[in-house]
């Protein structure tokens, strides 16, 4: 089963580590099924860029980013090399062992989640 470790761009909040996560799921279910949060005002169907992280190890074993994913990227807060949608990484390795940074939440406008 997958590991993914979440680190935070705001210090107050602790890395969390998740282990055991199934193929198939994405990064944006993981953080709701732990309680991470995350916003996420489209809920999930690629249609903004609240969902914005940044995968900082094992991009090859997400899906890869399309032309629409990059798209939101671009109008996200300070996006990067490295920047993704939560919603669009979806686990494709069990044995994955993915790093996440979830930029600081209190910048971004919506729906807490």
């Amino acid at each position: 089963m997958a590991k993914i470790t979440f680190t935070f761009e705001d210090s107050s909040i602790e890395t969390k580590v998740i282990e055991q996560v199934e193929e198939g799921y994405s990064i944006l279910e993981v953080t709701e099924d732990h309680d991470i949060h995350l916003n996420h005002n489209c809920g999930g169907v690629c249609a903004c860029s609240t969902c914005h992280i940044y995968v900082l190890k094992g991009e090859d074993q997400v899906e890869e980013i399309s032309d629409k994913e990059e798209d939101f990227i671009d109008r996200a807060i300070n996006p990067k090399l490295e920047s993704r949608l939560a919603c669009q990484c979806i686990i494709l390795d069990e044995d994955a062992d993915i790093v996440v940074q979830i930029p600081d939440q209190n910048r971004i406008i919506g729906h807490e989640h």
